[in-house]
């Protein structure tokens, strides 16, 4: 049974069409796909005040396969971030025990620089708050790791996994250099133009886990499509080829690794 660390399932993209406001069942749906195809666990983060209520919804529906993270995505912070900040600092800090990291949070510099201090800033808070709590954190970082780990360079402490990672060996290095981290690795290592399967071997198979972030970046034979939580067999099979393993061998070590930084 495979482990998917990273996924919105909650989001509005999985809606029935005529679905009532607040039945959720096209997102149960799409959590019930996922167990029938082997992914005993799923870890929705969270992205910003809008998204807190869904995502608790979908999990209290579906409580036995789903997880919960709590941050604000580095994309969402704008004149008003403190304000959201607060709102998701009292959320996380009121239920502790529900929630088993701090995320997504990091640096998006990818779409505009605007932002960059206050994202870092951001960052920092957050990794505060996984610090204080004992929680492992997400990091979303792109166009923005030199960024990110001066930030991590404060939290050694706080036990993390870049999530989608997409990076070269040298990022490998100079993240490890920094901290003992996990990598989420998703749908990026089955497209054919990629090179993260020759970095996959730089990471290792002890310090990889399995991600979707659905509903984007589907894995083939279904790129371009809504990615869903019960694709993850396609990312497995692609990652055990690229690491010379098993894929049995490849699922039970990452559901492991995800056991260890989430306490699943």
């Amino acid at each position: 049974m495979a482990v998917d660390t990273h996924t919105h399932l909650y989001m509005p993209e999985y809606s029935v069409d005529g679905q009532p406001d607040g039945s959720y069942e096209g997102q149960c749906a799409a959590v019930d796909r996922a167990v029938e195809a082997g992914v005993q666990m799923m870890l929705f983060p969270n992205v910003n005040v809008a998204t807190i209520e869904p995502m608790k919804a979908v999990h209290a529906l579906r409580q036995e396969s789903t997880a919960l993270a709590m941050g604000l995505h580095p994309t969402e912070l704008d004149d008003n971030w403190r304000e959201e900040l607060a709102i998701i600092k009292n959320e996380l800090y009121s239920a502790p025990e529900l929630y088993k990291g701090v995320g997504e949070i990091g640096i998006d510099l990818y779409w505009e620089r605007k932002f960059e201090r206050e994202q870092m800033e951001a960052l920092d808070m957050q990794l505060a708050w996984a610090s204080e709590l004992g929680l492992p954190v997400i990091i979303h970082c792109r166009e923005g790791l030199s960024q990110t780990l001066e930030v991590l360079q404060g939290h050694s402490e706080v036990p993390a996994v870049f999530h989608c990672f997409g990076g070269c060996a040298d990022d490998v290095e100079q993240i490890r250099r920094t901290g003992d981290y996990y990598f989420g690795i998703g749908g990026i290592v089955t497209f054919k133009n990629s090179g993260l399967r020759s970095v996959l071997p730089h990471i290792g198979i002890e310090r990889v886990l399995t991600e979707t972030d659905a509903p984007y970046l589907a894995p083939l034979p279904n790129r371009g499509k809504r990615n869903e939580s019960a694709y993850i067999p396609f990312i497995l099979n692609t990652m055990a080829a690229a690491l010379d393993v098993d894929t049995a061998s490849l699922e039970a070590v990452t559901v492991q690794n995800a056991n260890n930084l989430f306490k699943l």
